[in-house]
Order: C-alpha cells, then sequence, then structure tokens
C-alpha cells in the first residue's frame, strides 16, 4: 500500500532520471552545442546562422533556388530566427536577399562569395567535431542512431 501511495506521489514514470529518453537527450543536446559553439565563436556566428549558410551553400550546388520560406522549413527554425539571422548574415555580408522573380512576396537567398568561402572553411570543422562527439559510438550504433533520429525528424514534419 506505501509503494502505491509513494508511486502516485512521484510525477515520474521513470526510476531514474537517466532512463528517460527526453533527459538524455536534452543532456546530449546541451553537450553536443557547447563543442558546437566553441567551434562557431572564432567566426562570430551562431548555431542557427551556420545551419542557415549551411544549408544554403548545400541546396546552391544544386543550383537550387531557396526562398526565406523555404529556409524555415529547410531548417526547422522558427520564422523569427530565420530572419534575424538572415539580417544578421546580410549585414556580414555572407548573404544577399533579392525578390524572388516567381513571386514578389518572397525573397530569394543567396550566399555571396564571402559566405561560401566561411561556410566551406566551418563544415569540416563541424563534421570533424561530430566525428569525435559521435566516435565514442562504434559505427553500426552511429548508423542505428542515424536511423533513429531520422524517424523521429519524419514523425514531427
Amino acid at each position: 500500500m506505501e509503494e502505491i501511495i509513494c508511486m502516485k506521489q512521484n510525477p515520474f514514470g521513470f526510476e531514474a532520471a537517466e532512463d528517460s529518453p527526453g533527459y538524455l537527450l536534452w543532456q546530449t543536446t546541451q553537450t553536443w552545442q557547447r563543442l558546437l559553439r566553441k567551434v562557431l565563436e572564432p567566426y562570430g556566428i551562431s548555431h542557427a546562422q551556420f545551419v542557415i549558410l549551411a544549408t544554403l551553400l548545400w541546396h546552391q550546388k544544386s543550383s537550387e533556388e531557396v526562398t526565406q520560406n523555404d529556409l524555415v522549413h529547410l531548417t526547422r527554425l522558427d520564422k523569427m530566427t530565420v530572419s534575424k539571422s538572415l539580417g544578421k548574415l546580410v549585414s556580414q555580408g555572407y548573404l544577399e536577399r533579392y525578390e524572388n522573380f516567381r513571386d514578389n512576396r518572397a525573397k530569394t537567398v543567396l550566399l555571396t562569395d564571402n559566405g561560401k568561402a566561411l561556410t566551406s572553411e566551418i563544415v569540416p570543422l563541424i563534421e570533424g567535431m561530430d566525428a569525435l562527439f559521435f566516435g565514442s559510438l562504434i559505427p553500426e550504433d552511429q548508423q542505428k542512431l542515424i536511423k533513429i533520429l531520422q524517424a523521429l525528424v519524419r514523425k514531427k514534419s
């Protein structure tokens, strides 16, 4: 009876915090983002700004036109974060925005030569940091993790 009363008083569904996937994901994300900030800090850009730059570089390699609204969907960042990040990146000379020729309400976003050079310099550093961070997992587990994360992202689309 005491055990039942104690369980009702405990609002958590787990014996220990380390058993909660949400808590572990939060801790993992915080650790990974801390390492990421150390890589990006010398370049004066945030993680969100880097994601925008890398997304644009990826899509511009295949000559795909990307609008500001596309960036919201591609990056899964909120509209305000994308807007503020684009403003800063434009002022730093890494991006240009133009009126979209198909829809004058939309803005096409392009990397400048400086933006391409910066992003091309940072991507290998981030990938190296990722390799170290995720390198504690054996390759099979890394692939499993990727599949799990892809499934979670797809489910929340």
